[in-house]
């Protein structure tokens, strides 16, 4: 029992954290005047929580979990979160051609190195190497193309001069729009009856947790980013403490709890990450967390996993099963992605996708008992 608690207890600080740290990365953004989707790639496209439970499942001689987890979460970024971020909130999206080819290109890497029945301490240095690539391609291409720190920067700094969200004394009136939660507050001019209105645009969601950060200091903003990524670290420990108990207690095949399991549970963070951002008006954070944590965890997060932790060895039902899902899943998601609308149908599919895997997963290959 006391296994559940902590794989429960990780994922709920993992949960916290990782909404936190949404507020945060807008904050950041905009005080120092980085592209937000720059932002969001290395800060949530670089899963630190992941990256710490997958080196500690390795370290404690579950590398087949480790390598499990790294292939089910990459999977679940598209099957469950890039699928829910479509049926929750489809949006327009504008993403460069060559941040998709390189999207697409990293789980096929991955399985051509694969390919020969070992993950090698070299192979990681090669994956980090290409992980950084990858990193300083965006930052490039980001300067370069001058493009906006946050989609509607522009329209919450004419907010926040006028007083609204900022707490102070400005009289205000109440301005609702159709499809809104909740009312928006905009000051009244000079003390008159008629209000000071803006032009809103009908996707704009004015978020009091925007406002906020944004007028944190920039030292500020950097410092409560750490802080929830710290979180997602803790969290991540904590969950991979519980998960050996569950393997030991209930003797499942340790990949099997890797890309199923586990898989759902850490995915929570991303889900986050990713539909509530669009939601809030920001869905920069939420593309960029799924292409940035795709390319991480099959370059990167691996390459870092294998170098402190030593060779994986890969099996034939990794081979023929979980990488070719992987890397069939990841192009589609290209494609769509390529559309420049994230519809509601592209969610459907992709769910539907990732249900299928996750049934014949089990029927599979879940009743293989863990290695001694």
């Amino acid at each position: 029992m006391i296994p559940i608690i902590e794989f429960v207890l990780g994922i709920a600080v993992l949960v916290y954290s990782a909404e936190k740290l949404i507020g945060y990365l807008v904050g950041v953004a905009s005080r120092w005047a980085v592209s937000l989707f720059l932002v969001a790639v290395v800060f949530t496209g670089i899963e630190f929580d992941d990256l710490a439970f997958g080196i500690a499942l390795n370290l404690e001689d579950l590398s087949e979990v480790a390598l499990g987890t790294v292939i089910g979460t990459t999977i679940a970024m598209t099957g469950i979160v890039l699928a829910l971020m479509a049926i929750v909130a489809p949006c327009e999206i504008d993403v460069p051609k060559s941040y998709l080819v390189l999207f697409a290109a990293a789980p096929v890497v991955m399985y051509a190195l694969a390919l020969t029945g070992a993950l090698s301490v070299g192979v990681g240095v090669a994956l980090l190497v290409l992980f950084v690539a990858f990193v300083g391609w965006i930052a490039y291409r980001e300067y370069s193309a001058r493009r906006p720190v946050f989609r509607n920067a522009e329209l919450y700094e004419q907010l926040e001069k006028a007083g609204v969200g900022a707490g102070g004394g400005t009289a205000t009136a109440t301005l609702t729009r159709e499809g809104d939660e909740g009312p928006v507050s905009t000051p009244t001019d000079g003390g008159g009856d008629h209000p000071h209105r803006f032009e809103l645009p009908p996707d704009l969601r004015v978020d009091q947790g925007f406002l906020k950060a944004r007028a944190t200091s920039p030292a500020g903003t950097i410092v409560l980013a750490v802080i929830a990524l710290i979180g997602l670290v803790v969290g991540a420990l904590i969950a991979g403490q519980g998960t050996e108990g569950i393997l030991e207690e209930f003797a499942i095949e340790g990949t099997v709890f890797g890309v199923t399991i586990a898989t759902l549970a850490l995915t929570l963070e991303d889900i986050l990450l990713s539909v509530e951002p669009s939601r809030r008006g920001a869905p920069e954070i939420g593309i960029a967390n799924v292409i940035g944590s795709v390319v991480f965890s099959v370059t990167g997060k691996l390459g870092i996993i294998l170098l402190v932790g030593g060779a994986i060895l890969v099996d034939d039902d990794t081979l023929v099963w979980h990488l070719p899902v992987l890397v069939g899943i990841t192009i589609l998601s290209a494609i769509f992605l390529a559309t420049g609308k994230l519809r509601r149908w592209h969610g459907y599919v992709l769910l539907a996708i990732y249900v299928t895997y996750f049934v014949l997963s089990l029927v599979l290959f879940g009743e293989v008992p863990v290695d001694d």
